[in-house]
């Protein structure tokens, strides 16, 4: 009988934090403003700052986590190990589904700033192909390609901030009416999209070395960095463009370098934008791969998918299907308009999160339990304010993923009643 080779343990605390802020800023710094400035106006800040709050709790519930259960999977593992495997399957499915979109949107993305007219698609799968195949050489090689794309990301960024500061502040920013407070709630839910990365330092569990040191640094390490990073981005946003400018933007980067006046920065603005979501993209595989590779293992998805390289310690299985998945959807949809679904199926993951550092004994408490309490409340809230669209595509998912592993429970129930 041969043992399955393991996930092996190459990552430190810079690499995991690369990786969690490579997937945050990735995920929404070019994308999630606009949106939320057309729901809360000009208390798009606020709307900054609650999803700041509900994401720290959501990250301290992951790092407490983490350092008791430093396996792959995220909240599928912490789930089902406190909770019950319900729970866990809720979470795990939850992030795969809605995170394979949003790995087809930031491919689409990337190939709206890198592509020639007319291809698009094929520039969007033939870079899913790429960053699948870096992952597949290896966790080290994924954590060092994340590294020069988030230094890439974070120079563009600084462009763009100094020229959103620097050219006019816009009278509309000014203006002191707007949204009620759903607006904002809801403008919160859809920037919480940007700091959902910090889940993929704790899906890659099994690959960080002295996980119950390092994992927590680098989730907060990285979502630390992420939020200070976007307070200047929207901050700037709002100087240079107001908020119904802001709202009205289909690229508000390249619109803030406009008004400064900025013209030879607009080339600068697309290379971020393409890194950008090549990071996330990049990120986002490897996450994925991870929970289905936990999920996989507990036949929660093909058992087929459990397999380990040998020699990369990668789960390589799981990461060509969910390549193979995302290059389906990628040549047939145009999923750019997904934030407010992932936020949705992200928002539930980070809900069992929660509760699961609540059910946790007082030996292993490393934060307050007050945190996942307002994480659990900000979780619901937030999910629930969201676009009714969002709500519906979620609940809809949720009950095919339900319907799903109730079937296949109740069809192995038979086969052991009938073998018996």
């Amino acid at each position: 009988m041969t043992t399955q080779p393991a996930l092996a343990r190459r990552l430190g605390l810079g690499d995991a934090a690369a990786i969690g802020l490579g997937s945050m800023i990735g995920a929404g710094v070019f994308s999630a403003f606009a949106p939320a400035a057309a729901a809360s106006g000009p208390w798009l800040l606020m709307g900054l700052v609650i999803a700041a709050i509900v994401a720290l709790c959501n990250a301290t519930s992951s790092a407490q986590l983490a350092a008791v259960h430093p396996v792959a999977g995220g909240a599928y593992a912490y789930g089902r190990a406190e909770l019950g495997a319900w729970w866990g399957y809720l979470a795990g499915w939850s992030f795969v589904i809605g995170k394979i979109a949003s790995c087809a949107a930031m491919a689409l993305v990337f190939a709206a700033y890198a592509a020639p007219a007319g291809w698009e698609r094929p520039v969007a799968i033939a870079v899913v192909v790429l960053l699948a195949g870096v992952n597949l050489l290896g966790v080290t090689r994924t954590a060092l390609a994340t590294k020069i794309i988030v230094a890439v990301v974070l120079a563009c960024l600084a462009v763009a901030v100094t020229a959103g500061f620097a050219g006019p502040a816009s009278p509309a920013a000014a203006d002191a009416t707007g949204a009620g407070p759903y607006g904002v709630l809801q403008a919160a839910g859809l920037l919480f999209f940007a700091f959902a990365g910090y889940a993929r330092i704790a899906t890659m569990g099994e690959e960080v070395r002295d996980p119950a040191r390092t994992i927590p640094r680098a989730i907060l390490l990285a979502f630390a960095l992420a939020v200070a990073v976007y307070a200047l981005v929207g901050t700037s946003l709002l100087h240079a463009l107001g908020p119904d400018g802001l709202a009205a933007s289909s690229a508000p980067l390249a619109d803030a370098v406009d008004a400064a006046g900025w013209a030879w920065a607009q080339p600068v603005i697309r290379v971020g934008a393409a890194a950008a979501a090549l990071g996330a993209l990049l990120a986002l595989i490897a996450g994925i791969g991870r929970t289905t590779l936990a999920m996989a293992r507990e036949a929660d998805l093909p058992p087929f998918l459990s397999a380990v390289h040998p020699r990369t310690r990668v789960p390589h299985r799981a990461e060509i299907a969910v390549a193979l998945v995302v290059i389906g959807i990628v040549a047939f949809a145009d999923l750019r308009g997904v934030i407010g679904f992932s936020s949705f199926g992200v928002l539930l993951y980070y809900l069992v999160a929660n509760l699961a550092a609540w059910r946790q004994r007082p030996s292993v408490r490393r934060y307050p339990r007050a945190m996942q309490a307002v994480g659990a409340a900000g979780c619901v809230v937030l999910a629930a304010t969201l676009p009714w669209q969002s709500v519906v595509a979620g609940v809809a998912v949720v009950i095919i993923g339900v319907a799903f592993r109730g079937i296949r429970l109740l069809l192995e129930r038979r086969a052991a009643v009938e073998e018996e």
